[in-house]
């Protein structure tokens, strides 16, 4: 990662003397570190590390994740300029103070500071969809937050804070129309046409490669199976334990899959991702939108070659939304942690 902080020459010479704040987007494979001015957000360090789920990464591991992302983002030199920092968290919420996320989250990043020797100034906690929603243009206070990568989740932010949620319910319960959904969908597709209850589908062959069915059993290769009644049920017996001997989120690793036959025109495939768009127009028509205020959205799902993008984008301009899709809460968390300095963290 590349470090301004560094330089001492020219008008990155600039990053010497000034306030510094930090951002973190934490997420559940990695955490990023962002270092920026405090007077304008110019980025001047950035460093990374592994998973940030409050809920999920246990806190000293969680802590020792923080410490090398500030690390790479802020040289020993500059830690004591940090006047704010702001963390964006999967599995926290700053909505309560009890919310164990919310605990975890405080008590790691504060350790990572006090090991980091940077002063403790304004800390601001926050969601990952909190912080993802900051980072759209103007960093806006109110409005809707999607995200729809390997879960699905819609949230209404007022005053920069969580206020709604809907969906986001884990892959046993909920997260419709994500990736998760969306891999689950074609090993379905699969499985019924193998049984006689579904139409014809190259999925079925596709998953069946993505789960070592044997050659043999995949006739009509790079196409919709002819099978025999031999070949169903040879392909099911094979099938099925593969798919129940992986976690279950694993099924998210298939989507890409059901986009590569929705392009071969695969009706199936192309259902499958239709009624993928039209589940996440649900999830947001549930937080009673009005129509022109913001969106903003995130995950793999939904960014410039997302493959919900334009389906998406036609449904939700029926209802008065418009997309604004960002890569991350990085940049939201810093200009989280610069409205914290300047006292308007709300």
């Amino acid at each position: 990662m590349g470090n301004d902080l560094n330089q001492n020459s020219g008008s990155r010479g600039r990053g010497l003397s000034e306030g510094l704040v930090v951002g973190l987007d934490a997420g559940g494979t990695r955490t990023r570190a962002m270092c920026a001015s405090a007077s304008d957000s110019r980025l001047l360090g950035e460093g990374a590390a592994g998973p940030g789920n409050a809920l999920t990464v246990p806190e000293p591991q969680l802590t020792d994740h923080l410490t090398e992302a500030i690390t790479a983002a802020v040289p020993e030199s500059a830690r004591g300029r940090v006047v704010a920092v702001a963390g964006g968290f999967a599995g926290a919420t700053g909505a309560s103070a009890d919310d164990p996320g919310y605990l975890h989250a405080r008590s790691a990043l504060t350790e990572a500071l006090r090991r980091l020797g940077i002063p403790s100034g304004p800390v601001e906690i926050r969601s990952d969809i909190e912080a993802a929603f900051a980072s759209a243009p103007g960093t806006p206070s109110d409005g809707l937050a999607l995200v729809a990568g390997t879960g699905a989740v819609a949230m209404r932010i007022a005053g920069r804070r969580a206020t709604t949620t809907v969906d986001g319910d884990g892959w046993l319960l909920g997260d419709d129309g994500s990736g998760f959904w969306i891999g689950r969908s074609a090993v379905r597709a699969a499985l019924r046409m193998a049984d006689g209850r579904g139409e014809g589908t190259v999925l079925a062959v596709l998953v069946g490669r993505a789960f070592g069915v044997p050659g043999e059993v995949l006739p009509g290769t790079g196409s919709v199976p002819d099978w025999s009644p031999a070949h169903r049920e040879d392909y099911r017996r094979h099938l099925l334990p593969a798919v129940m001997a992986d976690p279950p989120i694993r099924l998210a690793r298939l989507a890409p899959l059901v986009v590569e036959a929705a392009g071969e025109k695969d009706p199936v495939a192309m259902g499958i991702l239709d009624e993928a768009a039209g589940q996440l127009t649900d999830t947001v028509r549930a937080l009673n939108h009005r129509p022109g205020e913001p969106l903003v959205a995130t995950g793999g799902l939904l960014g410039p070659d997302g493959p919900l993008t334009a389906p998406l984008t036609t449904r939700l301009h029926a209802l008065g939304l418009t997309l604004d899709w960002v890569a991350d809460g990085c940049r939201g968390a810093v200009a989280l942690a610069r409205l914290a300095q300047q006292g308007d963290g709300r």
